[in-house]
């Protein structure tokens, strides 16, 4: 290690080259380690490493010329990867004494710094944070917001890694920023979500510049800049996040290394490419492996017929003789227990829980029940009674671990093992039990999950003496549980093992034979007593040869570490039970140790051998401690799984075994489960030691691990099996899985069983090796099956943790797992971090590890996460509790602080993109249709014509000769009453009063204005605005109506105010005085050019004149009023309507509402543009019924002021828009209580109809109707409306007519642009509910996008509409010039290609139904299914992103919002986090999976912000346009943006 370290520290100063690096003399390179070796002990600060260290080399810095200096304060982490210098002997030996030794022999390292070296240092995006959420990061870390205004060519460079001009490393932009900057312009176009960004015009003659180290920062800042103008819409340069957008994109061109074989059929199922198995892939060649016999058990003459007996014999005959010595924390003696002691001590707690525990005078326990015994880690004496004093009592004993708190990891799982073994009493000290959690009772609490217990306390006060004739009864060791050991699977399940009493005795027997165990030996156990080896030989076969047990406890090795090597020096030990962490830990503390000798140890088990990891550890050790008297060929790893129990350990060398194996293996070759011994030279290589020989009396086999438990060849990693009198016998209470492990039947090839004995699955992977030796190389709890091929998931940590070991992340403080995301496993990977790792240097080692595991695993890791150091849910003994964490990472419930996710990289099985195939033409689906009976799909609503009604309005063509019409005919009539907050009358205007008002403002104009001029009207909502807006048709003007600026957010509100009056050529702007002063203000001008404002008049004290005479148009098709309004995707689009389309309109809605004088309705709408206009200024005059106005903006201050006001009219007919029914759902929804106590009763409410120009909001409406169902609201009263910009009311559903339907449709089938049919409830469905009835007179028809001919019923195309109100066409599109007479003015390009028809832009429709409308006819419903301008063109399909945005918010409970865009071909996720910001990360990888499995797409970006940052218009839609230049220029102040690879 230390030789790699001290080339990693040249290879810091300067540009990294083997030859500078062996300038230096030996002895300057071994002081350079000895200091770095100080500064990672934390010997030396790093103020003192750098001084010294700067000394070292100040008399070699010189040799290295013309490097550019900006590279020598280049990050640390380019270090080490580069030169690797063979090092002295001594050298070779100090490597052990450095602190990352657990998991790895040096050989590792060594390949993954050589694997990195092959990379170039890659420039990936950094993800960016938010200040408040660097939880644990040193200030300088963090880059301070960006509001430096410089010019665009330095500000886009310098922000590029993240690095603003406050950060230390300052040249760092410059070089970094080269490497991707080649890559752009060479980079190969394969990025999976189907990418062309753009040609980049140009940019070959920036490659040559850029081919120099001395790279001037400015000529790439220019030709970024230039790469950026060429890429979509100009966004601005300066802005981070589009330069690391451009990065991202760069990352993503790399090709990929799978070459995929991808198939795709143009069908519903998009087929998830399935990988085939690549032919070249190395496969077993070997003979079918023999099973392997263990030599037969010894046969012992005076050996005991059980445990029990041999504790009696020894308690008996040798009672002075030491059974147990028990440590503090400082590693004293406490206590040595006897034999004679533990068997009278046993005696007296076999009696008392016999005879002394009842409840109503019944014995409460009997034999066979049983027992939990919850002992701490520090008190093995009193374990050791209470276990031997069950056994005595024919008590099952169940050892657990002692519950900290309520919430444990895995303790719920504890809790229902207990429940399932019928546990009620549990044993404990009183110790323990004083600090348990207890309820307010002062009794033990309960903890989640358990039954409930008796806690009794074993110490001594408890238990009686046993009258002098009453003996614990002495069986014989038969098929009866003797004890149940716990075990927690890799899904986090506990499941009891049972071991009977002949199983437990045979163990101890084979033990015994294995290591040559003989009477009154000293044994060092620094393992769990309650379970696994440390039970084993600790508490079990060590009574059984009457053996001295010096018992370390965990406590006492997190203090001294090298305790364990005290005590076998102390007491001579003969051997000691260890696992390879032990070993670890002790090589870090032993450099002050001077006098300490091993050589009384004849073995050394290590417990864990079996990790194919502890390699390393038990070289290392040797290395260190052969000079302490330990003998090579003590080392014995033995194998053992819970199930199994011992299954192969290396025999002590007095036994004449073979010597000991090591094997290395190719990693690609274990990957396909091949055993291919590999030269050492290769990277990708496992070491791995033998774990001895079978125990005796043992048969083994290795079987083929998924189906059929088949032989496996020679050369093949199977799962090995083992057949013997000493395993466990079954999981309790669990007989399927019982047969599965405890039963199973190996069989050859041709399908016969190798033998009439059952054989138990260990769990363990691995081969046998020559001579007869086993080989261990992984778990199945550890086993990640990627896409075919098998990975381990501790050989993935071994290699994260070779990375720059120690620097970022603690060691052993790291969990690998799998989780299944679109039908494959990935694989995730989560450590803690130190708590002084910058953030930079957090993400390089990131990246670092990326590519390490990359290069040596050949498999891409899904997700990468850091969190805060002791965060990570722990086991019991110290590790990780990896099910814990899993279960955390997909709950959203990990709060890491850093994350890196990866998908373009693993994900290689999504379908093909989709080919466009060559177009049916229309005539052909015309013929298509017909041949297949389907009708083509059109419908309109009620013939206008035929409806006779005595409606006096027809008489009249326009509409401000009704209104005179009405003030003459019914003055009084009151037309429009508008409520304040408060709920009370704010206005009102009768027929008469309204016609006067109108006529002062026509007056007022006719001076000033000529006929057909342009007016703004900029009012708040209320009768002034209707008042106008006739005075302007009175006076011949054309009237514009303007939502007026918000006075506390002019500098967004004001600019739209003035583009609508430049765009819509207004003359005049009316308004009331307060908006007059606010229009003018100093706040005004800071905003726009208050001076360039046309002129402002206020209405508010107009003179009472009558007017000369009244204006008439010439004819109908004048211009009655403009309509502007902005549409989702950020367009102002102002439509003109014509005095005839807007009667025609009125009349519509009219017939379709059934609206008499008499009726009320009220509406809760927004009266700038559209319906909401239409019925809030025109339906009431036409109509003569009285409009209840009630202004959405008063909702914010009182929720429930609309619904009150229907209660109080006692309204059958009420409008509304969706972000007022949001309003009242999350406003109101626990209130229907006391609104109820209020009197408000909504049964009178026939229709309730949403305002919208989108498909219909399903969830929120039937959230709506279920909330208020408690106030009489009628379920089937909720229905919406759909309108847009050609046409304002197409679909109403109105009074009369069917209830609105709803369908489930295929959403595969819909990206695809079809519509396929499918039951509620079936996967990916999704469900569509009609927009309401088509009105009178309007006619509908589904046209193909592209050809233009129509589709039959049941088609997904454009809807076109025709109707005689029908906008006349685009008043100038501002953004858009070019948007053009055909939305107004198309035909078919086939069948009737006369009628005239304006295309919606939207997709959606049509469907009869079996229903009957109100004319007889068979109902048509015409289903809108998303805007054609918002839709997304990803993979060759065609996605709505609110089906995304709805996924996305189910994702987690904390996103309270969603909106989805995309940019330069990737997908931009968009989330409002409500909740505490230490979520915000949790996110990025729920998204991620999400998105993945529902709709198989990558996403690109995961923007978390604060809620409300994205936009919301008027009609509460969501403005993902504005959102996306929002996010591009910088301005959303994310709380975090994750860059997905």
């Amino acid at each position: 290690m230390a030789e790699r370290t001290s080339a990693g520290l040249l290879t810091m100063m300067m540009e990294p080259t083997p030859a500078v690096a062996m300038t230096l003399p030996a002895e300057v390179r071994e002081k350079l380690a000895e200091l770095e070796l100080e500064l990672s002990e934390g010997d030396i600060t790093q103020k003192g490493y750098e001084k010294k260290r700067g000394k070292l080399l100040a008399p070699y810095i010189p040799q290295i010329q013309g490097v550019d200096p900006s590279l020598q304060i280049d990050n640390r982490i380019q270090a080490s990867s580069q030169a690797v210098i063979p090092g002295s002997k001594h050298n070779k030996s100090r490597a052990a004494n450095t602190r990352d030794e657990r998991f790895r022999s040096d050989l590792h390292t060594e390949a993954v710094q050589a694997a990195l070296a092959k990379y170039k240092e890659r420039k990936m995006p950094m993800p960016s944070k938010r200040r408040s959420v660097l939880v644990q990061s040193s200030v300088e870390a963090c880059t301070p917001p960006d509001t430096s205004s410089a010019s665009e060519d330095e500000g886009s460079l310098r922000r590029q890694g993240r690095l603003a001009t406050s950060t230390p490393y300052q040249g760092h932009g410059h070089p970094a920023v080269e490497h991707w900057f080649n890559r752009v312009i060479q980079g190969s176009s394969t990025s999976s979500s189907a990418s062309s960004t753009s040609s980049h015009p140009g940019g070959r003659s920036v490659t040559n510049t850029t081919a120099h180290a001395a790279l001037n920062a400015n000529a790439t800042a220019t030709a970024l800049a230039d790469l950026m103008a060429h890429t979509q819409l100009g966004v601005p340069v300066n802005s981070r996040v589009s330069s690391k957008i451009q990065q991202l994109l760069n990352t993503l061109k790399r090709p990929k290394r799978p070459p995929l074989r991808e198939f795709f059929l143009d069908d519903f199922e998009e087929l998830l490419d399935v990988q085939q198995p690549d032919p070249n892939q190395p496969k077993p060649e070997g003979q079918l492996m023999s099973p392997l016999e263990g030599e037969p058990l010894g046969v012992v003459t005076n050996w005991p017929p059980s445990l029990p007996a041999a504790l009696q014999r020894w308690g008996t005959t040798q009672p002075k003789s030491p059974c147990l010595t028990a440590l503090d924390n400082a590693g004293k003696p406490v206590y040595t227990l006897t034999y004679g002691k533990l068997w009278t001590r046993c005696q007296k707690l076999a009696y008392t829980l016999l005879n002394k525990l009842s409840t109503r005078n019944e014995p409460l326990l009997m034999p066979g029940d049983r027992v939990a015994l919850v002992f701490p880690n520090n008190d093995p004496v009193m374990f050791m009674v209470a276990f031997y004093g069950c056994l005595l009592a024919e008590l099952v004993p169940v050892p657990i671990e002692v519950p900290l708190t309520r919430k444990d990891a895995g303790s719920q799982q504890i809790g229902f093992l207990l429940g399932s073994c019928g546990v009620t009493l549990a044993l404990t000290t009183d110790a323990c039990q004083k600090g348990l959690p207890k309820a307010q009772t002062g009794e033990v609490a309960t903890f989640k999950g358990w039954p409930r217990l008796l806690w009794f306390v074993t110490d001594g006060k408890h238990v009686v003496k046993p009258p002098k004739d009453w003996h614990p009864p002495m069986r014989e060791a038969s098929n009866d549980i003797a004890y149940i050991e716990y075990k927690t699977s890799k899904e986090g399940s506990t499941m009891g093992i049972t071991v009977s009493h002949s199983a437990m005795l045979a163990h101890c027997h084979a033990l015994t034979q294995a290591c040559g165990y003989t009477e009154a030996e000293t044994i060092t156990n620094v393992l769990d007593f309650k379970r696994e080896a440390g039970l084993w030989h600790g508490v079990l076969t060590s009574v059984m040869n009457r053996m001295h047990v010096i018992s370390i406890p965990y406590s006492l090795m997190k203090v001294n570490p090298l305790s364990w090597i005290q005590k076998v020096h102390t007491y001579k030990a003969q051997v000691a039970v260890v696992k390879s962490r032990d070993m670890h830990w002790s090589l870090l503390a032993q450099r002050d140790q001077r006098d300490i000798s091993l050589s009384s140890l004849r073995m050394l088990i290590v417990a864990d051998g079996a990790n194919p990891w502890s390699i390393s550890s038990c070289d290392a050790f040797l290395n260190v401690f052969q000079a302490r008297g330990l003998r090579p060929e003590v080392i014995c790893p033995c194998a053992s799984t819970s199930e199994a129990m011992t299954v192969a350990i290396r025999r002590p060398p007095e036994m004449g075994v073979p010597p000991p194996g090591k094997a290395v293996l190719s990693m690609g070759g274990l990957s396909h489960s091949v055993i291919r011994v590999d030269t050492e030279e290769k990277l990708s290589v496992l070491t791995v030691q033998d774990v001895g020989q079978v125990m005796p009396g043992a048969l083994v086999c290795v079987v083929r691990v998924e189906g059929t438990p088949y032989l496996c060849q020679t050369d093949e990693v199977g799962e090995i099996c083992i057949s013997s009198g000493t395993t466990g016998v079954a999981y309790y209470g669990l007989p399927g899985m019982t047969k599965n492990i405890f039963e199973t039947i190996p069989v050859t090839l041709s399908g016969v069983p190798i033998s009439d004995r059952s054989f138990t699955r260990t769990s363990l992977l691995g081969f046998i090796g020559p001579d007869s030796l086993v080989f261990v190389v992984g778990k199945m709890d550890g086993l990640m099956v990627v896409s075919g091929r098998r990975h381990n998931a501790d050989d993935v940590v071994a290699t994260a943790l070779a990375v720059e070991p120690m620097k970022f992340v603690y060691r052993g403080r790291i969990a690998v797992f799998s989780v299944s995301v679109l039908r494959d496993e990935r694989i995730v990977v989560v450590a803690e971090q130190r708590p002084d790792a910058s953030e930079e240097d957090s993400f390089q080692w990131m990246s670092r590890v990326l590519q390490a595991i990359d290069s040596i695993h050949q498999v891409g890791v899904y997700c990468l996460a850091l969190v805060p150091a002791n965060t990570l849910p722990k086991a019991p003994l110290g590790g990780i509790h990896i099910s814990e964490t899993k279960q955390r990472f997909l709950e959203g419930a990990l709060h890491p602080c850093n994350v890196l996710m990866c998908p373009h990289t693993c994900v290689t099985n999504l379908p093909k993109p989709r080919q466009k195939q060559p177009e049916v033409g229309p005539a052909s689906m015309i013929v298509g249709n017909l041949v297949a009976g389907k009708r083509i799909a059109q419908a309109c609503g009620r013939d206008v014509a035929q409806l006779e009604d005595n409606d006096q309005a027809r008489k009249f063509l326009y509409i401000q000769d009704v209104l005179q019409w009405r003030a003459q005919a019914t003055p009084d009539h009151p037309l429009f009453l508008v409520l304040n907050a408060k709920g009370t009358v704010a206005s009102t205007a009768s027929c008469l009063q309204l016609h006067k008002r109108a006529e002062r403002v026509a007056v007022a104009l006719m001076g000033r204005l000529n006929t057909g001029d342009h007016v703004a009207l900029v009012y708040p909502p209320g009768i002034d605005l209707i008042a106008t807006f006739y005075g302007c048709l009175y006076a011949g003007c054309v009237p514009v109506t303007v939502r007026p600026p918000h006075p506390q957010n002019l500098a967004t509100t004001l600019p739209t105010v003035k583009m609508i009056v430049e765009v819509s050529k207004s003359v005049c702007i009316l308004t009331t005085q307060a908006i007059m002063k606010l229009l003018k203000s100093k706040e005004a001008a800071a905003a726009v050019d208050v001076k360039s404002w046309p002129m402002v008049l206020d209405t508010d004290d107009l003179p009472r004149k009558k007017s000369p005479q009244m204006y008439k148009p010439p004819t109908p098709e004048m211009l009655a009023y403009l309509d502007f309004s902005v549409s989702t995707t950020g367009i102002l689009a102002g439509v003109k309507m014509s005095h005839a389309a807007t009667s025609a309109l009125c009349r519509s809605i009219k017939l379709q509402c059934e609206l008499y004088p008499s009726r009320q309705i009220a509406i809760c709408l927004d009266p700038y543009c559209g319906l909401g206009f239409a019925l809030w200024c025109l339906c009431s005059v036409y109509s003569g019924h009285q409009s209840i106005l009630v202004p959405p903006l008063e909702l914010e201050s009182n929720a429930s002021l609309w619904l009150a006001a229907v209660s109080q009219y006692k309204v059958r007919v009420t409008f509304c828009s969706y972000s007022v029914m949001e309003m009242c759902t999350k406003g109101l929804g626990s209130q229907t209580e006391a609104l109820r106590l209020r009197n408000v009763n909504l049964s009178c409410v026939r229709t309730c109809m949403v305002v919208a120009e989108e498909r219909p909001r399903i969830a929120l409406t039937q959230s709506f109707s279920k909330i208020f169902k408690d106030l009489g609201l009628s379920p089937r009263a909720v229905s919406t409306t759909f309108g847009c910009r050609v046409n304002v009311a197409i679909c109403l559903q109105g009074t009369a007519g069917p209830d609105p339907t709803t369908v489930y449709v295929d959403m595969r089938a819909l990206r695809h642009d079809r519509v396929r049919l499918v039951e509620r409830g079936s996967p990916h469905s999704l469900p569509l509910m009609e927009s309401g009835k088509i009105l009178p007179g309007v006619k509908v028809i589904i046209a193909n996008t592209e050809t233009k001919g129509p589709l039959g019923d049941s088609h997904l195309g454009e809807v076109w509409v025709s109707s005689p109100h029908n906008a006349t066409g685009y008043y100038t599109v501002y953004g858009e010039e070019a948007l053009h007479a055909d939305h107004f003015s198309t035909k078919l390009s086939f069948g009737d290609t006369q009628t005239v028809w304006a295309r919606t832009g939207y997709l959606g429709f049509l469907r009869r139904t079996e229903l009957t409308d109100a004319s007889g006819e068979r109902h048509d419903a015409l289903y809108v299914v998303g805007s054609l301008d918002e839709t997304l063109e990803l993979r060759g399909m065609r996605y709505h992103p609110i089906d995304i945005e709805t996924s996305v918010i189910r994702s987690h409970k904390s996103i309270a919002e969603c909106a989805v865009f995309t940019w330069t071909n990737l997908l931009v996720v968009v989330v409002e986090l409500e909740g505490s910001e230490q979520e915000a990360l949790d996110l990025v990888a729920l998204v991620t999976n999400v998105v993945l499995e529902e709709h198989y797409l990558i996403v690109g970006v995961v923007v978390v912000v604060d809620p409300g940052v994205i936009p919301i218009n008027s009609r509460g839609e969501k403005q993902r346009m504005h959102l996306r230049d929002g996010f591009l220029a910088d301005q959303l102040d994310p709380i975090y943006v994750a860059y997905n690879m």
